[in-house]
């Protein structure tokens, strides 16, 4: 049996943000166990992690596909190692297979994730994106997304994209944006059907891109965003040089065990 745990991230509310699995292993599973296991929990991301004091090796996978980062899986492996795991760790760093060396540190609720940034570039339009999301954005650039700029945030909020014209199309995913209205400098939403992820509700790893696009734009480092997904997510971003800081609150769900096979 298993230890596992559930909790939403990017959000104070229960119910709220984004959901992710994190299970804390001795040693990696079998690549096709863990994609198994991921695909059994069902949702956007399920973590795993292997070390010790402070010192963890995470991986994530999606129902479908392991994943190069993951922002919310990453909070919620870091609040499962400072509520259960190193109650008295105030830092935990994370190793990576792709993208680096991360790290999450608490000031009280709130968690900041360091991550890298990753500015959006010009590129050639996917052939049949914008017809998949069924409304043209003002501007398309990408990162490892396709990143598309809408004019309003009511633009963001009308989009229902065909999830199967989507999936067809030649990108990793998309991410939507627009200014915020009210109290937030840009709002956000994010689909990748080709992960097996219709649409994302809160995701840390779109802010990369993100926070340096909206830090130029605004001309500020320190922006409060919302992902306008129907969960909904609040996160505080800085942008600092190449890196990006990311953070936002988590709230338990599940505490559990599952069973793994031998």
């Amino acid at each position: 049996m298993q230890k596992i745990f559930a909790v939403d991230a990017f959000t104070d509310t229960l119910f709220g943000g984004n959901q992710a699995a994190v299970c804390p292993l001795e040693d990696w599973l079998p690549d096709d166990v863990m994609q198994k296991i991921a695909a059994e929990n069902n949702l956007s991301e399920t973590a795993f992690i292997v070390g010790a004091s402070g010192q963890y090796d995470i991986r994530w996978f999606t129902p479908k596909v392991e994943v190069d980062l993951c922002g919310h899986a990453t909070l919620a492996a870091a609040w499962v190692v400072f509520n259960s795991l190193e109650p008295s760790a105030s830092k935990v760093d994370f190793g990576t297979r792709e993208a680096g060396p991360l790290s999450v540190a608490r000031n009280g609720d709130l968690l900041e994730l360091d991550f890298p940034s990753r500015p959006p570039q010009p590129i050639t339009v996917p052939k049949g994106l914008v017809n998949a999301l069924g409304r043209e954005p003002k501007e398309i650039l990408g990162s490892r997304d396709s990143f598309c700029v809408f004019e309003t945030e009511d633009d963001v909020r009308a989009l229902t994209p065909d999830s199967v014209a989507l999936e067809a199309v030649d990108t990793w995913s998309v991410i939507a944006t627009a200014p915020g209205d009210g109290d937030v400098d840009f709002i956000s939403r994010f689909f990748a059907p080709r992960q097996g992820i219709a649409e994302d509700p809160v995701t840390g790893s779109a802010h990369c891109t993100l926070t340096p696009y909206w830090a130029e734009r605004l001309g500020k480092d320190v922006l409060e965003a919302r992902q306008v997904s129907a969960r909904g997510g609040k996160l505080t971003c800085t942008q600092r040089g190449d890196r990006v800081g990311i953070a936002g609150t988590v709230t338990p769900y599940m505490e559990g065990r599952i069973t793994v096979p031998q």
